[in-house]
């Protein structure tokens, strides 16, 4: 570890990367198809002997984020994509679908301390951790890193906005960890009660995109702000680095980018699907489909470090999207309007508004009727848990182009 990258292997020749990573492919596939019986049955006929380049990795098919749920519905809890069984590993997790992901033993198992140090962080900071720590692993995954770091992590959670304000004023950390809106939330009710949140200096984000002009703000407020994109299933994939062109692929996965729906790689420059091979002993994952958009950067960044870029997130493959860190998931929007059978058409709307994710359901109903729109209301935020508002619309009115979420924020 330098004072400017967090290991050497950031920034090796690129070539050498891809020679060691792909020297690592076949033994990892092998692994996987030995001890894991979903990967077996996923790659059946796959010899992995044969995996040491990309073009090879790129005829293997796509196990995609959207097929989990029912695998491992069919074979609980992993649907027999872990090496060890459920017993064998650290910690069980459940994130929304239900989808389930595990935890192995061993030091920043999710490999996020290099997204914190790029970041700025350094052992003695004292982090506050705002992902939840309950159920879903969004906060475990950095507070392992931040911890390898030798960092001191405030197990803050979400909510309890008050008691937060109080240990932020007087344990004074210096960097922040979670959604991008919820620090904003934290300094300006800071700033309404009279309370000192002004240690924080740095901070790393993630779970749902950083605004530009969020940005701008939080630097206006003396905090450096950088974004980290990583996934419940395969740990980190990407960070930024204070170059702040692009989002550099970690060291422990390979990234392609294909076209949506396929496992055909774009060319570079292409927005695509993310599909991720992670080397991950106890939790393999090759040719995962996140369902997520992003495209390749040419080059190199600026500040020195030689693994490949894109462009960081650019939304969604399906319409499954993410508000304040969330996904909501089509299946969810169905759910809400089958309990109310009156309605024709709905539409959840997510958009931006005072620098927080805000989203609308529009449904069709016959009449403006208040207690239905309250009703509708109550379980939109039951089944998705998210609050959200409700619009009543004529009926017709909503296009007929079976899209169930449209999400109007802008990327930048």
């Amino acid at each position: 570890m330098t004072d400017k990258y967090y290991d050497q292997l950031e920034v090796r020749d690129p070539a050498q990367r891809e020679l060691a990573q792909f020297n690592l492919l076949p033994d990892l596939v092998r692994l996987a198809m030995a001890k894991a019986p979903g990967w077996a049955a996923h790659l059946k006929g796959v010899d992995p002997a044969s995996v040491i380049s990309r073009a090879a990795l790129a005829k293997l098919p796509v196990l995609r984020k959207s097929a989990l749920k029912d695998l491992q519905a069919k074979n609980p809890p992993y649907g027999g994509f872990t090496t060890s069984p459920a017993g064998a590993l650290a910690r069980i997790f459940m994130s929304p679908g239900p989808i389930f992901e595990p935890e192995g033993f061993g030091e920043d198992w999710w490999r996020t301390a290099r997204a914190l140090f790029a970041a700025g962080m350094r052992k003695g900071d004292i982090v506050h951790n705002t992902f939840a720590y309950h159920l879903t692993p969004g906060a475990w995954i950095l507070d392992s890193g931040a911890r390898a770091l030798g960092c001191a992590v405030i197990a803050a959670g979400p909510g309890q906005t008050e008691q937060q304000l109080d240990i932020i004023q007087y344990v004074k950390p210096t960097a922040y960890v979670g959604v991008p809106d919820y620090l904003k939330i934290l300094l300006d009710k800071a700033k309404e009660a009279g309370k000192d949140a002004s240690s924080f200096k740095k901070a790393l984000v993630g779970g749902a995109a950083l605004f530009p002009s969020l940005r701008a703000e939080y630097k206006a407020r003396g905090i450096d702000t950088y974004q980290t994109y990583a996934t419940a299933d395969v740990g980190i994939i990407a960070y930024e680095s204070p170059a702040l062109e692009g989002m550099i692929i970690d060291e422990g996965v390979v990234v392609e980018i294909v076209r949506p729906g396929t496992g055909d790689p774009v060319p570079a420059g292409e927005v695509g699907e993310v599909v991720v091979t992670t080397f991950n002993r106890d939790y393999p994952m090759i040719r995962f489909g996140t369902g997520d958009l992003s495209a390749v950067l040419p080059g190199a960044s600026p500040c020195g470090r030689t693994n490949m870029r894109i462009k960081g997130w650019l939304g969604r493959a399906d319409q499954t999207t993410k508000v304040k860190g969330m996904f909501v998931h089509p299946e969810q929007v169905a759910e809400v309007a089958k309990r109310y059978p009156g309605l024709g058409r709905v539409r959840l709307v997510v958009a931006r508004a005072g620098e927080q994710d805000v989203m609308t359901l529009r449904a069709e109903a016959a009449g403006a009727d208040a207690g239905l729109k309250a009703k509708l209301a109550e379980t939109l935020q039951a089944v998705t848990k998210l609050k959200g508002e409700v619009e009543l619309v004529a009926p017709g009115s909503l296009p007929n182009d079976g899209k169930v979420i449209a999400d109007e924020r802008t990327y930048g």
